[in-house]
């Protein structure tokens, strides 16, 4: 199957993104592929090997990915951001496939922030002392 983001920043996504004006938000389970993980009864073993934890880690590994694929971040630097600039919802315990979501606001991309602040920080330099940021 084609990648529909060819040639963008989300080239490669594999799991879905949800993206608003003011944010990205991604989508952890439990067991993101619970029907073929969990065999052919599958649809009653969610319910008893469901877990938030689960659902949180599979989260977390997902926008620690979306931000260091579109921003330009380290593993570190995402965990960095993450730790400040992302919300973790649980969000479904009704279905057996638990979900968490983590919602990163827009606004607080390190990449827009780094290009407004270096401009802020270059200006205060002398010319042959300006960072190169």
């Amino acid at each position: 199957q084609d990648d529909i983001a060819a040639g963008t920043l989300l080239s490669g996504l594999k799991w879905p993104l949800l993206e608003t004006k003011d944010e990205w938000i991604a989508h952890g389970f439990s067991y993101p592929h619970y029907l073929s993980d969990l065999g052919p009864n599958a649809q009653s073993e969610i319910f008893k090997k469901s877990s938030v934890d689960h659902a949180m880690r599979d989260a977390f590994r997902k926008m620690r990915e979306f931000l260091m694929n579109t921003q330009n971040l380290s593993e570190d630097e995402a965990i960095s951001v993450m730790s400040v600039a992302v919300d973790f919802g649980v969000t479904q315990v009704v279905d057996g496939n638990w979900e968490c979501m983590p919602v990163f606001k827009r606004a607080s991309s390190p990449v827009e922030k780094s290009r407004a602040f270096s401009g802020k920080v270059a200006a205060g330099f002398p010319k042959k002392m300006r960072p190169n940021l």
